[in-house]
């Protein structure tokens, strides 16, 4: 080969709207998200990162998002993010009245759980202390964040 001749680009197919084994990270693509794509159940979109396998990333450490531990918060963690991703999809896919009935039930079931949870556990949020009889609920451990084998 000449050094004025370039080789030709390999050839990708891309008809699912997926990221193509064949693309360079160097150029930026942008899956095209369809109406009606496929989705994840929650705790396999929070260990995935988004809610649509098509948008999954091939550079993506999925060995390393091993399973969601199973606690009452990491269910709500599952269902917060899977409200953020169908607000996200319903920005540019104002229409699609399956998606909206399907975030209003995910924002059903995030309410449910986040109320059973602060009954369990005390207030998630500052703002949810304003329905508690003292401020020293917010302040009371564990935290959230403070997670403890076999503990809460």
């Amino acid at each position: 080969m000449s050094p004025d001749t370039k080789p030709n680009p390999p050839v990708c197919n891309d008809a699912c709207g997926t990221l193509p084994e064949c693309a360079p990270l160097a150029v930026p693509y942008v899956p095209y998200q369809q109406t009606g794509s496929q989705m994840y159940g929650q705790n396999d979109a929070l260990n995935n990162g988004t809610l649509f396998p098509g948008l999954d990333l091939p550079f993506h450490l999925k060995k390393d998002a091993s399973n969601v531990v199973c606690t009452p918060l990491a269910e709500l963690q599952a269902l917060e993010f899977v409200l953020v991703e169908l607000g996200l999809y319903l920005d540019t896919h104002q229409g699609d009245s399956e998606a909206f009935a399907l975030y209003q039930k995910f924002a059903a079931m995030e309410e449910e759980a986040r109320k059973k949870y602060e009954a369990a556990n005390g207030p998630l949020f500052q703002s949810s202390t304003a329905r508690e009889k003292s401020w020293s609920a917010w302040l009371k451990d564990p935290w959230p964040w403070n997670y403890t084998e076999g503990g809460k």
